[in-house]
């Protein structure tokens, strides 16, 4: 745990100093979306790293937060910090209701039961077009104020999602090394083996799957009081496979793997610009020859890589 809190130190104070060493500018922009991105891959991370629960349709978590808060303030015209905790409270009771009978299932049913969850969502928020704006989208959605500071730029925006990012991924890895997270992995690794140990699996399961909803959730209004603009589009099925490969590739079971899935699968499309006829090719290349080569993710391949290159030198100079 000590070892966890001197790194997250280090990457705040990274995050802390990375508009300085950027300068503001579009790459400002992008560094928003890998922040709320994070948060996003930390939420599914806590289900499907910890407790092995796969989801299909985080992407709807994501979308419900953003319109719960958006409809509030824009047709109701409710204080923004008030509409984000009721957003996330309102998500929070329908992702535990429908967690008790969804979670039952395993394997490949429970990703289809989420998949068909997150459809569900898709589809309500394009043909509510009276509350939602339908396929056209709702605007007018305003910026978070705090004391007379308004969020409308990109520098201010990046510190208020990475304030939130930041606070999430500590709360996780507090979380993850408490007597909770161990049970979560328990359940990871053996359901009936946690349950003879006494954890109760099925309440763990709805509890995590419910706090993993609340925190996308919490990202959805950031997001939308951020861009002002939302429409289904950006919360659908595709979203929810991106935030799943964000998982995968940054590392099961780990919030800096989160980060790191994050951070790439956000960056790497804004590079591959430049080869815009092949990028993706080139996208697709990259992710399974690291699939292949690194299958526990970027947390564990970049050290493991590390270890091989640097101890091969090592070892010959000593020969």
């Amino acid at each position: 745990m000590k070892k966890d809190l001197l790194l997250f130190s280090a990457f705040a104070l990274l995050v802390a100093a990375a508009p300085q060493l950027f300068k503001g500018g579009y790459l400002m922009n992008v560094l928003v979306f890998v922040g709320i991105n994070t948060m996003l891959a930390v939420a599914l991370n806590l289900l499907l790293g910890y407790a092995g629960q796969i989801s299909l349709g985080h992407a709807g978590f994501f979308g419900l937060g953003a319109y719960l808060s958006g409809i509030m303030t824009t047709t109701y015209s409710i204080d923004p910090w008030l509409a984000m905790p009721i957003a996330a409270i309102v998500v929070g009771i329908i992702a535990c209701l429908i967690g008790f009978p969804v979670l039952k299932l395993k394997g490949h049913y429970l990703a289809m039961a989420t998949l068909g969850l997150g459809i569900i969502i898709f589809i309500v928020f394009n043909e509510t077009v009276d509350l939602t704006g339908g396929p056209s989208g709702l605007s007018g959605i305003p910026n978070l104020k705090i004391a007379g500071v308004t969020f409308d730029s990109d520098v201010k925006n990046y510190y208020l999602i990475w304030f939130f990012t930041l606070a999430v991924m500590l709360f996780s890895l507090n979380l993850a090394n408490s007597r909770v997270g161990r049970a979560l992995r328990a359940v990871h690794d053996s359901e009936i083996a946690a349950q003879v140990l006494g954890v109760n699996a099925r309440i763990l399961k709805v509890q995590v799957f419910t706090l993993s909803a609340i925190i996308s959730s919490i990202a959805g209004s950031l997001y939308a009081h951020t861009m002002t603009f939302i429409s289904p589009a950006s919360f659908g099925f595709n979203f929810s496979i991106e935030l799943l490969t964000m998982v995968v590739i940054g590392g099961l079971g780990s919030i800096f793997g989160s980060f790191l899935g994050a951070a790439l699968l956000t960056l790497l499309p804004e590079f591959l610009r430049a080869v815009n006829d092949y990028d993706i090719i080139i996208y697709g290349a990259l992710l399974m020859v690291m699939v292949m080569f690194m299958p526990g993710g970027l947390v564990r391949g970049i050290p493991a890589l590390y270890r091989k290159i640097f101890g091969q030198r090592k070892g010959t100079g000593n020969a």
